[in-house]
């Protein structure tokens, strides 16, 4: 993790996890300090949290294309079956 972190709300959803990936790996090696450790898994939450967002912000925009019986097309939101 840089020195420097980016702000994770301006983060795109494939950085931010990109860089929640890089967070795991280092957390499983075991191989940084404890503040190192508790640093990188606060951040790595805040990612998680982040990611789930703009998932949930995602799914809220997908249509589905619906024919109905008389043959006209609409579309609306898709279900979160």
């Amino acid at each position: 993790m840089a020195e420097t972190a980016a702000p994770i709300e301006k983060m795109s959803f494939e950085t931010a996890l990109a860089e929640l990936e890089v967070i795991v790996r280092d957390l499983e090696s075991g191989k940084t300090t404890l503040e190192k450790s508790i640093a990188s898994y606060e951040r790595g939450v805040a990612l998680k949290t982040h990611c789930e967002a703009r998932l949930r912000d995602a799914q809220s925009k997908i249509e589905k294309i619906v024919v109905s019986a008389d043959g006209n097309i609409a579309t609306t939101l898709l279900d979160n079956d």
